[in-house]
């Protein structure tokens, strides 16, 4: 396809090894003016209540992205060619004041948002998935598919704390940022504080996919739900890396055994095809607990086919204008 996109560096004339570390070996831009679909960083930690360094996450993210080629090997999807990607740099941070912290990741998003394009974010913990929803969903609710080992519904943690990477949802649907009849949650498994945990959340109206659940019905089946249940409406996809089991993504914040497989994680998100994505994350991927790159490299293939799906929904959407 002829057009002026952005496109990676070639791989078969520059080593992988060589040149600027962006996401995909796409050109580093300042701005996302004229992108359809930014690939950004979120660079912060500040909600991790125990093993630290999601914050790591999107440096290493780029470094194995280096790997990602141009074409989609199952879907035959050039998303390079379909629409225009590039890489816009980290959003700003504050490492040591979070309520700051928030509000500098939501600007950042709500820029990328001004601009035209679709926010791909690389985190960070799962917190920073509460300010890209302020951004991305400050005109109406959004509907939600989620990709986890935990709900992330908690309410406080260590006394009258609201923010941590445990509570971003509940705080999302109390702030009018999702419509919980419009959120599934998928991989849920692994012990919880006490027996009522997700009462609240199923309350609301979110729908609750446990690991067990998937394991009996397989992913054809659970991810025609999750299209059924969040239909055409504007539709955030988050993917936490702990969802993947730890043998292949031990470089995580809260590992949980019994997760999905590489190739099943690759599969539920192919079936995300023709969503209305207002954005989408990749987050939790923490590199100093990463074996030789093993977690990043989940956390590119994953943005990866996030990616290509999100293309084809640009380019089915401008087909249609």
């Amino acid at each position: 396809m002829e057009n002026d996109f952005h496109q990676p560096v070639d791989a078969a004339q520059v080593p992988r090894f060589a040149g600027l570390s962006t996401f995909m070996r796409l050109p580093s831009v300042s701005s996302a003016k004229g992108l359809d679909i930014a690939l950004v960083g979120i660079p912060w930690d500040g909600g991790t209540t125990n093993r630290a360094g999601a914050r790591h996450g999107p440096r290493e993210i780029r470094n194995q992205s280096s790997l990602m080629r141009r074409v989609h090997h199952v879907s035959g999807t050039e998303p390079f060619s379909i629409a225009n990607v590039a890489d816009v740099g980290d959003v700003s941070v504050n490492p040591i004041n979070l309520l700051d912290g928030l509000k500098r990741i939501e600007d950042g998003i709500a820029a990328i948002v001004a601009d035209g394009a679709i926010p791909l974010a690389a985190g960070g913990d799962h917190l920073t998935t509460l300010p890209v929803l302020r951004a991305v969903a400050r005109n109406a609710p959004v509907g939600m598919v989620h990709f986890d080992a935990h709900s992330d519904t908690n309410d406080r943690y260590f006394g009258d704390n609201p923010y941590t990477h445990g509570t971003p949802f509940l705080r999302a649907i109390e702030e009018g940022l999702l419509d919980p009849k419009r959120v599934i949650q998928i991989g849920i498994r692994g012990s919880i504080y006490e027996p009522g945990e997700h009462d609240w959340a199923t309350a609301q109206g979110i729908r609750i996919i446990y690991m067990e659940e998937f394991v009996r019905r397989g992913a054809a089946s659970v991810m025609q739900e999750a299209r059924d249940l969040v239909g055409d409406g504007q539709t955030y996809v988050t993917f936490d890396i702990d969802c993947i089991d730890p043998s292949m993504a031990p470089g995580t914040g809260t590992p949980e055994l019994g997760g999905f497989t590489t190739r099943e994680a690759q599969e539920m998100v192919r079936l995300l095809d023709g969503l209305n994505f207002v954005g989408a994350d990749v987050v939790e991927v923490a590199p100093p607990f990463d074996l030789a790159g093993m977690t990043a490299l989940a956390g590119a293939t994953m943005m990866f086919e996030l990616l290509c799906v999100m293309a084809r929904s640009v380019a089915d959407r401008k087909a249609r204008a």
